[in-house]
């Protein structure tokens, strides 16, 4: 008989808002955004419930935000505090069990099917580490149990903030059925579009769809999404993960031809693959532009630079260019921008220059065919 797995996905609420509103008790209560400065096409990391009242979200411009809000109170981001925390939250992870897969500072998958505490409900230790995270940080956080890592992660989220939700197997269905199709793992902003304009709008909807009607509609991820209204995932909880790129990328509610707007849009991604080298503290020295143009044909272009980097305002100036030769001989509409890092360097590496070897900048050995 196989055993049913215990998977716990704990997701901090409003991580770096919780820590500024913490440390700063003139913050709490007021509505808090921690990303870039609005007069300079900053980004949002995050942002206290207070300011998601007025519609504010992570990833969004902070000069929007600022629209939306503009008593709202802008911190730049101190990712040594967040990592710091972000470590004493990992260790009482694992004084749990050794299988622990973060995915950031903020959150993680934890398998407690055997843990070291010998407690056989995975509910009471998520309940257990919600209140230890508290008495030992006074943060709180959200978490999801059920039997594999896709339900969790969407129990997790569903009554933040400072919520436990609890999906075993028997009301897997029941859960992933009234769920709307915008909570699925992969179903961004276009995406529910399209399923809206198809009316299907809850997880019952979708489940009515076969796999193969979902290919064609999204092609593998369509497959993806069969699966999961079906509550099937088969991946399990991953202790080390080595990681070979940090990469951001939008899908446009709408094509855009626009070089001005692909820019800002180019810019925001940079941004968010900012923040998050500077969370796994990362740099790397291959930059990659992705376009997906109106056709759905896909085009990648690579720089690899002398020195590596984690720094926004560098993948601008260096994809700029590549961005601009592409919209070259007439209005190209285009439908997806991302903008990836790779290469990584270790900590050796980063620090002795030596061992830094420069190419040159424009070297097209480097860009895909």
């Amino acid at each position: 008989m196989e055993t049913i797995r215990k998977i716990i996905h704990v997701d901090m609420d409003a991580f770096y808002a919780a820590i500024e509103q913490r440390d700063r008790p003139e913050l709490r209560g007021k509505p808090v955004v921690v990303g870039g400065d609005p007069q300079r096409r900053g980004v949002v990391a995050t942002c206290s419930y207070e300011a998601r009242r007025y519609g504010i979200h992570s990833a969004m411009s902070a000069q929007k935000a600022y629209q939306r809000c503009p008593h709202a109170i802008f911190i730049p981001p101190r990712f040594e505090v967040y990592r710091s925390v972000s470590t004493q939250i990992m260790q009482i992870f694992r004084s749990y069990t050794d299988l622990v897969e973060p995915l950031s500072l903020d959150e993680a998958y934890l398998d407690v099917t055997l843990n070291h505490k010998n407690m056989t409900s995975a509910t009471l230790i998520a309940r257990a580490i919600k209140q230890q995270i508290y008495m030992e940080t006074h943060l709180r956080a959200s978490a999801g149990v059920s039997f594999n890592k896709f339900i969790a992660k969407l129990a997790s989220d569903y009554q933040k903030p400072d919520g436990l939700t609890v999906v075993p197997p028997e009301k897997a269905n029941a859960f992933l059925e009234r769920l709307p199709v915008n909570k699925f793992f992969g179903v961004g902003k276009v995406t529910a579009a399209r399923l809206h304009e198809l009316h299907i709008e809850t997880g019952a909807d979708l489940k009515r769809l076969t796999e193969e009607e979902l290919r064609k509609l999204f092609h593998k991820q369509g497959s993806v999404l069969y699966h999961y209204v079906r509550g099937e995932d088969q991946r399990a909880v991953q202790p080390t993960r080595v990681r070979k790129s940090v990469g951001k990328e939008t899908t446009l509610a709408e094509d855009v031809s626009d070089p001005e707007r692909l820019l800002q849009i180019m810019q925001q991604m940079a941004s968010q693959v900012e923040r998050r080298l500077k969370e796994l503290e990362l740099s790397g020295k291959t930059i990659t532009l992705k376009l997906r143009w109106s056709n759905f044909q896909i085009l990648t272009r690579s720089i690899t630079i002398p020195q590596a980097t984690q720094d926004a305002s560098t993948m601008v100036a260096i994809l700029t260019p590549v961005l601009l030769s592409q919209l070259e001989g007439g209005p190209k509409r285009v439908r997806l921008v991302g903008v990836t890092v790779s290469h990584f360097l270790n900590h050796d590496e980063l620090e002795d220059p030596t061992r830094i070897y420069p190419l040159p900048l424009w070297d097209e050995s480097t860009w895909p065919a």
